[in-house]
């Protein structure tokens, strides 16, 4: 075979082995329900296939700055996909920011707990064990930590916390019972499991910072284009209503 013939087809190989290769994106675990609805939506769109795995975005910062092979991160707050792009862990210009979290307080309905006194509940003496994510490595336990120290109840409670590895595993100390109550993602509030087992109060804006969710393609990427390319089906009306039917408000207007 002619050494031109070889090396044409070797590219051709080349190029739909990468083709064949699904785009893999480190996402927060508050968006285990709504990302596979995006996702399928993509794969419909581009007939390129995704997979996702979810946990805290601390831990995944971490594993992406030691060479974990993602092409995207999904993050539950903005600071860490802006740390990983001042490392030079992530592509330049490439961070965007597609929702905002909110908080709740959440219980099972046969735990005999009244939530109408929102966080003060924290304290009465049925409540003995509250489910947060840890707020070391889990965007979601710093907003829990926070609205607790907003309404004075924090130093009063610290001894009843129970800490999930991310939102999602403190939500499962909630519903199995292992925690009385849990101050969890409103995303994960609304899932069928939860929504049918138990109930749960908004917990105010202004008791936490902002949860600004954000994007951002890895550095190390082979499929940076197409990462870009998810990231621009974020910001579409049709996922951001997606998103906004899983409990996340839209982003806040630049400059904000």
């Amino acid at each position: 075979m002619p050494v031109v013939l070889r090396s044409a087809l070797l590219l051709i190989w080349c190029a739909a082995s990468a083709a064949a290769q699904p785009l893999t994106i480190a996402a927060a675990s508050d968006l285990q329900a709504a990302l596979p609805v995006v996702a399928e939506r993509f794969e419909q769109e581009t007939g390129r296939k995704v997979t996702v795995a979810f946990g805290s975005s601390g831990n995944f910062y971490a594993q992406i700055r030691n060479g974990a092979p993602f092409d995207l991160f999904l993050s539950a707050d903005v600071d860490y996909p802006r740390r990983l792009e001042n490392a030079g862990g992530a592509e330049p210009g490439s961070l965007v920011e597609y929702a905002r979290g909110r908080i709740v307080l959440w219980t099972r309905r046969d735990s005999g707990i009244n939530l109408a006194g929102g966080l003060k509940t924290l304290a009465d003496a049925k409540v003995r064990r509250i489910a947060v994510a840890n707020p070391e490595h889990a965007p979601y336990g710093r907003a829990a930590v926070a609205a607790m120290q907003a309404e004075g109840v924090y130093t009063a409670v610290r001894g009843k916390l129970v800490m999930g590895e991310n939102i999602s595993q403190a939500a499962q100390f909630a519903e199995s019972g292992s925690a009385d109550v849990g101050i969890i993602a409103l995303s994960l509030a609304l899932t069928p499991a939860l929504k049918s087992s138990g109930s749960y109060i908004d917990l105010p804006d202004n008791l936490y910072p902002p949860i600004q969710q954000a994007a951002v393609v890895v550095a190390t990427s082979r499929h940076k284009d197409l990462a870009r390319q998810f990231i621009e089906t974020l910001k579409t009306p049709a996922v951001v209503r997606v998103l906004q039917s899983f409990g996340f408000a839209p982003p806040a207007p630049a400059g904000r």
